[in-house]
């Protein structure tokens, strides 16, 4: 399979992740390298988060694009930050008053409030291992703290010595005139204290790989090794030096982070090597279209979406346009969950040639999945489940095998997934929502027509058959248009804005039924809610 994309010329031309491959295989045609390195960054100060699914995710599709395109062998870093100083206590750790007499120290020097670890750091890059295997990305873990203690930025870092007032000139300009004072782009650490001292350098000695300078409070000088962990870099200068040192290839960035791309681009290039390609890709905004902000809460994460849908689901709400912003909040889910399901189900059918084309061969590494896909789609469940009030599984699957007899848990697990899904989807988003509202005149004379019409109908009719007699039946009385005769189907019967297609309904849910759906709705008092 791999020779007949690589032979297609328009692959990669199409779509996201083989534009992004084609720019890493013209980066290594010109280097001579005969692998690629693609790295994602994480601070561990936090817990992983949507954000962090996102950026492993998209680089996960590219780095994969790219060995299908160029056949060559890659690896994937994600990277942890944990030499960092902590710099305030986070909200959301229990034994907060343990962290407190530990500010500015790294991460991995600072006790777990968890008390499950050696170090907080720790906690945090086990919970980044653990949130990455869940959904199975392939990748190589990288701790900061392991890399400076371990020497392997030790050159890089007698590199940035001989090259500091350079890399000083790069970033003194971007900063306030306090900052400008006190700045130095080596962090070293307090031999007593163990904290990370962001003071300015007194001297520095390229050729023994030492700095020297004074702490603030005692105004004792000491002489600090760069080597073996005893300084690290400041973010910027560090995310510099790490492309430098490691030779990453390819790394992406939200859109906020446009200026340090640049101005660490530039700290690269004086180190003496070329900054990697990379992807920006938008922020997520909210319901209300705000930017999403940790402290505002107004975001959606993981777990949350996790509970109502698939982790494929997610997977297709990554892959769609990420140079876009796009709005994350639980309304999208359904749309995301159908969107996949169509993307699957339409792979199995198409060339070899034109798989890459579709997101499902991304999501799953250029395989079809084996899951069983599902005869109905999400918001058709959803839309059963708000009708039976289904609040069991067996309620919806005592339907699905009525309409797909050959559908079982065992033949069918995303559909299995899909239900228990649908059940908590409802019970929290779609039950305190519903609002039916009453027929109008026009409307009642309609709807008395299609359970008249339904009733003479045969009772194993297909979802288009009865589409086709819905059309019909709606066209029969004058509606301004037939957007009209299904917004009354979907408000007066369903008691919601928007529905599904109403014969697929019918079908899953039953003729009969639907009848005395209908029936029900017409004669409730006019008094009712």
């Amino acid at each position: 399979m791999s020779e007949t994309l690589r032979n297609n010329e328009t692959a990669h031309r199409k779509i996201w992740p083989f534009e992004e491959a084609a720019k890493v295989a013209q980066r290594l045609a010109a280097s001579g390298k005969d692998h690629a390195l693609f790295e994602t960054g994480y601070g561990p100060s936090g817990l992983p988060h949507i954000g962090t699914f996102g950026e492993v995710a998209r680089t996960s599709w590219v780095r994969h694009a790219f060995g299908v395109l160029t056949g060559l062998p890659s690896r994937l870093i994600a990277f942890s930050d944990d030499m960092d100083g902590l710099r305030k206590v986070p909200d959301n750790v229990p034994n907060r008053d343990l962290l407190t007499p530990h500010l500015g120290k790294p991460l991995t020097r600072i006790p777990d409030p968890f008390g499950s670890h050696e170090s907080f750091g720790a906690h945090n890059n086990a919970r980044l291992r653990s949130f990455l295997d869940s959904f199975g990305f392939e990748y190589e873990f990288a701790s900061s703290t392991e890399y400076y203690a371990a020497g392997r930025f030790d050159a890089a870092l007698i590199r940035v010595l001989e090259c500091y007032d350079e890399v000083m000139a790069v970033i003194l300009p971007t900063l306030g005139p306090d900052r400008r004072a006190t700045y130095s782009p080596i962090l070293p650490l307090h031999p007593r204290t163990g904290r990370v001292m962001q003071v300015p350098m007194e001297s520095r000695d390229p050729a023994a790989g030492t700095v020297v300078w004074c702490d603030p409070d005692s105004g004792e000088a000491f002489e600090t090794s760069v080597k073996g962990g005893g300084c690290k870099l400041q973010w910027k200068a560090d995310w510099a030096m790490r492309w430098y040192a490691l030779g990453v290839d390819y790394e992406m960035s939200g859109k906020d982070l446009i200026d340090s791309v640049r101005l660490s681009g530039r700290i690269c290039r004086i180190l003496g090597s070329t900054p990697p390609d990379g992807f920006t890709y938008e922020l997520f905004l909210d319901e209300q279209a705000q930017k999403i902000s940790k402290s505002k809460g107004n975001g959606l994460s993981v777990e949350e979406w996790l509970r109502y849908a698939p982790a494929e689901s997610l997977s297709q709400f990554m892959f769609n346009a990420p140079q876009r912003a796009k709005r994350l909040y639980f309304d999208v889910i359904p749309r995301a969950t159908d969107e996949y399901l169509a993307n699957a189900a339409r792979l199995a059918a198409q060339p070899a040639a034109e798989q890459p084309l579709n997101a499902a061969w991304h999501i799953h590494a250029g395989r079809l999945p084996n899951h069983g896909g599902s005869p109905v789609s999400f918001g058709m469940l959803l839309n059963l489940a708000s009708v039976v009030k289904a609040d069991t599984p067996a309620i919806l699957w005592g339907f699905i095998r009525r309409y797909s007899p050959d559908a079982t848990p065992e033949t069918m697990p995303f559909l299995d997934r899909l239900v228990d899904h649908a059940i908590a989807y409802y019970r929290d988003f779609v039950r305190p929502e519903k609002r039916y509202r009453h027929p109008t005149d026009l409307e009642r004379s309609a709807l008395a027509d299609l359970a008249e019409t339904l009733k003479g109908m045969d009772r194993c009719a297909d979802a288009e058959a009865i589409q086709t007699v819905v059309y019909e039946v709606g066209k029969r009385h004058p509606f301004p248009e037939l957007r009209a005769w299904f917004g009354c189907l979907y408000q007066v019967l369903l008691g919601q804005q928007e529905g599904p297609r109403f014969g697929g309904f019918i079908a899953l849910y039953g003729v009969g039924e639907t009848v005395a759906l209908i029936e029900a709705a017409l004669a409730r008092p006019a008094d009712a809610p």
